[in-house]
């Protein structure tokens, strides 16, 4: 059955590449109201597909604020076989800055056998394949070896703010036996990837005051705090001068990495040096764990952008009395994100200077870490179509960015969830010339349809047991 569909879609690439080029020109960021117009044809693009390829109950799920997602169902396989979510996201980060982008980030550019465009990699690739795999299963089988339900989030590049109050709405909806996540993953490539979970998320953003106003830098210099000296001195206090965390408190509940999950880390190789020259950085971080350690199994706390004082053309002779800075933690399992948020707050309290008044901005809370259990039948189906399509076991890696819905989807509904995107890690997701491999499509095209034949081998009880 997956072979005639792998086959199918194999012939129908032409077509689905510029489907998927006609996603990415909608400029859907979420985080920018300014994009409301992408972010709509996004979903009524998506919307109309679903609809072609014969999903039933399509809609968009609403929730009284943020943006809808995009739903549909095919429950045609059966009470006895799995329903699988299958989760992706129209939303994309801002393209900014423009200027260092060789072509335009909303018009997709094919160049050595890459799309170039804002969205490619994350995640409208991915979840492009995972549609068109039901389409191809329902054009050939007429049906698939699974129960489908579709969830296109439209906040994920936001932090899912509006997941929760979509599920309380919807909750009978959404039930499922597992998750298929789009986003995420590591299928692409010569070294097969199992990958088992990803870290959580929290942030806050706070300003810091030293005057009641800006004052001539020729009268007040070397006299006043300036609150961008105050600034750069506060955050430094974030981190000891090899990058470890130097918050109190901020690893409460996180235990040693063991030698069983550093060995999964060291699975999947990795080259250190040439790691850091692709980015042209130079080594740093804590010398008693790996890079790969580093960016996926430790918790980070990370200054996303500061500002203040003068910026526009030219100069001005000013000490600023007001600076402010944006900050996210990534988070580890053991990690709660209001402790995490709660600790960083106390620190920079206790380490502003004299003077120095602190205001914070922030939603409580965030995203707690996720990892998909070792005897899940996700992990098991996955693993056994890497194996058999790659020739060799597979790696066990965790994402270093955050996947919200897998940790909200498992509090919330009792779902596990498996993350099966094409995407690489280095294809400059957030950063301008975001890429996606057309390589990458052909494979998701041909690894899709094997593991929705595969899940379908296993009974629908046996997922409900592994939660």
């Amino acid at each position: 059955m997956s072979e005639r569909v792998a086959t199918y879609l194999a012939g129908e690439k032409d077509a689905i590449l510029e489907r998927l080029l006609t996603l990415i020109r909608f400029p859907s960021v979420s985080t920018d109201p300014a994009f409301a117009e992408g972010m709509k044809g996004a979903r009524e693009f998506l919307l109309d597909r679903l609809r072609a390829i014969g999903m039933q109950d399509v809609r968009l799920l609403e929730a009284p604020t943020g943006q809808p997602a995009v739903y549909g169902a095919w429950t045609g396989a059966g009470p006895d076989k799995p329903t699988i979510m299958v989760y992706g996201h129209y939303d994309v980060q801002p393209a900014d800055p423009y200027e260092l982008w060789t072509t335009p980030p909303f018009e997709p550019t094919i160049r050595d056998g890459r799309i170039y465009a804002r969205g490619a990699s994350d995640v409208k690739g991915s979840t492009t394949i995972a549609i068109e795999t039901v389409a191809g299963f329902l054009a050939i089988e007429g049906g698939c070896p699974v129960n489908i339900k579709f969830f296109l989030e439209g906040e994920e590049e936001v932090g899912s703010p509006s997941l929760i109050d979509i599920i309380a709405a919807h909750r009978d909806l959404l039930a499922a036996d597992a998750m298929i996540s789009a986003d995420g993953g590591g299928a692409a490539g010569k070294v097969p990837v199992l990958n088992i979970g990803c870290r959580g998320i929290t942030a806050l953003q706070f300003s810091l005051r030293t005057a009641s106003k800006d004052a001539h830098s020729g009268k007040v210099g070397g006299a006043m705090r300036n609150a961008l000296h105050e600034m750069a001195r506060l955050v430094t206090t974030l981190h000891d001068e090899q990058g470890r965390v130097a918050v109190a408190d901020f690893e409460s509940g996180v235990a040693p990495l063991s030698n069983a999950v550093r060995a999964e880390s060291a699975s999947l190789p990795m080259d250190e040096s040439a790691w850091y020259e692709s980015f042209g950085a130079a080594p740093f971080g804590d010398p008693a764990y790996t890079v790969r350690e580093r960016t996926t199994l430790r918790p980070t706390v990370e200054v996303n952008g500061m500002w203040g004082g003068y910026t526009g053309q030219g100069g001005k002779t000013v000490t600023p009395a007001e600076a402010h800075a944006k900050l996210t933690m990534r988070l580890v399992p053991g990690q709660e994100p209001a402790a995490a948020q709660a600790a960083v707050r106390a620190h920079l309290e206790a380490h502003a200077g004299p003077g120095v008044a602190l205001e914070f901005n922030y939603k409580p809370g965030g995203t707690r870490a996720y990892t998909l259990g070792a005897e899940h039948p996700l992990r098991a189906a996955t693993a056994a179509v890497l194996r058999r399509e790659k020739g060799g076991e597979p790696a066990v890696a965790r994402l270093g960015g955050t996947v919200p819905i897998t940790t909200i989807f498992q509090e919330e509904l009792g779902m596990d969830s498996l993350m099966f995107g094409l995407a690489s890690a280095d294809e400059d997701a957030h950063a301008p010339n975001e890429f996606f491999r057309l390589s990458s499509l052909e494979e998701g095209l041909r690894l899709w349809p094997l593991l929705l034949s595969e899940l379908g081998k296993v009974p629908a009880g046996a997922f409900r047991d592994a939660s």
